[in-house]
């Protein structure tokens, strides 16, 4: 039988298993019939990222009974592959009540016979991705909202390879959650009880270290940072978050002398204080860190988001200014910077590649053909760069160095198998010392980087389409880009037409089709005949669509222009 929004509001109202506070809150809305069809018309979809939604209590919402029952779908599935006997990593970030749905999800899994690893303390999540490789478990829960604003929690889920689920395994997941009824259906045991038993074991400091110890391995220069360390001066912040005690640690044992932490910003706090939203994709966000900078004198100013899992820097320039350093630029720095080094030092590994998302930045493109390298391009996530290593490594071929999305992610190594913004903070100091050492700033490098490749300006907008009917806008939107696409951007042909929901290049000219390559996804794509490429992606996680721009057939003083003209025309799709 289908329950209206009413039946479920009345349902989980008069249901025993809410607390006398969570019932008070569901009287208050009574009579609201927007607020109560907002959080009763439909649960929180569970897809490829896990669940991400705000605090409330509700079926649209987090609280501890969708996540409860999102623990229960994942142990139904794990059950059912018959891989219990490997157990589940859980983990946590700084927000509030992380830790309440991380003991939650630990009491679900050991109720259905399942082992359980959980941090004590907060932990960046690609320390998740480790710990669940090291242990050799079979799943991870990650609680955690990355880099959403203080109101929000999230659940990831991560398979036995260390990466978040596959498309298959995260449909096969959501069927079970979709069966399985929030209060009925859902087992637990007492978490004390369960530690006694041996059902769940705390993991501290000894995992810490052995992430640690991953993440300097990936070093390509390890002395350089010491070869400098009485001048080169960085500003770092956690936000907040999980990296406010493993990223200062891992620097200064690399012999950075000149760590200056945002005090104000330095301890975990998941009500994000100093900022409105905890991503350190905004310049905004990094404002508190940039004025320590000035003050210090400092070359980078960094931070990591709350989960420690992006990176986002200013550089100093060579007016004293600090310029942002986008996601698309710091990825192609990194990647030229690593490939440099492996060649200044004769340890260039055999057969390397370089994994990006569609989405990035084609700069790097053109430094993978510099360098001679191979250059894997995947749909948008850290899972698809995950699963290119898995083949490759399953082939016995290739050697991976790097990959990296322009939502400021990026990944070296394969001892975890999702971004890390740890590794990244490990590398983007190195390289501020190496291009220090030669009087360069960071900003210097990217322009000789430029000069050497050809300039390229990315931009992205988002627009946010929040509220009941802000799916169907949003699926509009995508419908008459697919539909009726445009056969001009800002009056320049369209060669090329993607969509990856049919899986399908079409030429503009011939009407010749070819297939993607890639697995099924809402993207549109177009790629001009001057070899500039557009793209329109619904989030997956947040009531948003996002247009990418990335221009690379324009010099610099021309770029501007044409990448406003791009986004006129597409702006006449969003009304």
């Amino acid at each position: 039988m289908n329950l209206t929004y009413l039946d479920n509001y009345e349902k989980w109202l008069s249901s025993d298993s809410l607390s006398a506070e969570e019932k008070a809150e569901l009287s208050a809305i009574s009579g609201d019939d927007r607020e109560i069809r907002e959080r009763f018309s439909f649960g929180l979809t569970f897809g490829t990222g896990g669940l991400r939604g705000i605090m409330k209590t509700g079926m649209n919402a987090m609280n501890v009974h969708t996540v409860a029952q999102a623990t229960q779908g994942l142990a139904n599935h794990i059950l059912k592959c018959k891989k219990d006997n490997g157990g589940v990593v859980v983990g946590r970030d700084s927000r509030i009540n992380s830790e309440l749905f991380a003991k939650t999800a630990a009491r679900v899994l050991a109720a259905n016979g399942i082992k359980v690893y959980i941090f004590r303390d907060i932990q960046p999540t690609p320390e998740l991705s480790f710990a669940l490789r090291r242990l050799g478990c079979t799943a991870g829960v990650n609680i955690t909202a990355s880099h959403n604003p203080k109101e929000y929690n999230g659940y990831k889920a991560y398979w036995e390879d260390g990466a978040q689920l596959s498309l298959d395994d995260a449909d096969a997941v959501k069927a079970e959650i979709d069966a399985t009824d929030v209060f009925a259906d859902v087992k637990y045991t007492d978490f004390d009880e369960a530690v006694e038993k041996g059902l769940i074991t705390y993991l501290g400091e000894e995992m810490d270290e052995a992430y640690l110890a991953a993440v300097r391995a990936e070093a390509v220069n390890p002395d350089v940072i010491s070869a400098d360390a009485d001048n080169l001066k960085i500003v770092y912040s956690p936000l907040h978050g999980t990296g406010y005690k493993l990223v200062p640690e891992l620097l200064r044992s690399l012999g950075l002398k000149n760590l200056y932490v945002v005090p104000e910003q330095a301890e975990p706090d998941g009500t994000f204080p100093t900022v409105k939203k905890p991503n350190p994709e905004y310049r905004e966000t990094l404002s508190l860190g940039i004025g320590l900078a000035n003050k210090v004198g400092s070359d980078l100013m960094f931070a990591n988001d709350p989960d420690a899992d992006r990176m986002g820097a200013v550089a100093r320039a060579k007016d004293g200014s600090f310029v942002t350093i986008t996601g698309n630029q710091m990825g192609a720095l990194l990647l030229d910077y690593i490939l440099t080094a492996y060649e200044e030092t004769g340890t260039m590994p055999k057969e390397p590649y370089a994994v990006k998302t569609i989405v990035s930045t084609e700069l790097v493109t053109r430094i993978c053909r510099a360098h001679g390298i191979r250059l894997y391009n995947v749909l948008t996530g850290f899972k698809f760069i995950a699963e290119v290593i898995k083949k490759r490594e399953a082939e016995g071929h290739g050697t991976f160095v790097f990959g990296f999305e322009e939502s400021y992610g990026y990944m070296k190594g394969t001892y975890a198998r999702d971004k890390d913004g740890v590794v990244a903070a490990m590398l983007v100091c190195e390289m501020t010392a190496y291009y220090k050492l030669k009087g360069m700033t960071l900003i210097d490098a990217l322009e000789a980087l430029w000069a050497k490749t050809g300039y390229s300006l990315e931009s992205t907008d988002e627009l946010y389409i929040e509220g009941l009917d802000g799916a169907e806008k949003i699926k509009a939107i995508m419908e008459k880009l697919r539909e009726d696409p445009p056969k001009t951007l800002g009056g320049v042909k369209v060669e090329a037409i993607g969509d990856y929901l049919k899986g399908e290049f079409t030429d503009t000219a011939t009407g010749k089709k070819s297939p993607t390559g890639l697995p099924e996804s809402n993207v549109m794509y177009f790629r001009t005949e001057t070899g500039d490429v557009v793209i329109a992606r619904p989030s997956g996680t947040e009531p948003k669509i996002k247009f990418y721009y990335l221009v690379s057939s324009s010099d610099k003083e021309h770029a501007p222009a044409l990448l406003e003209a791009y986004k006129a025309s597409i702006a006449t799709y969003k009304n």
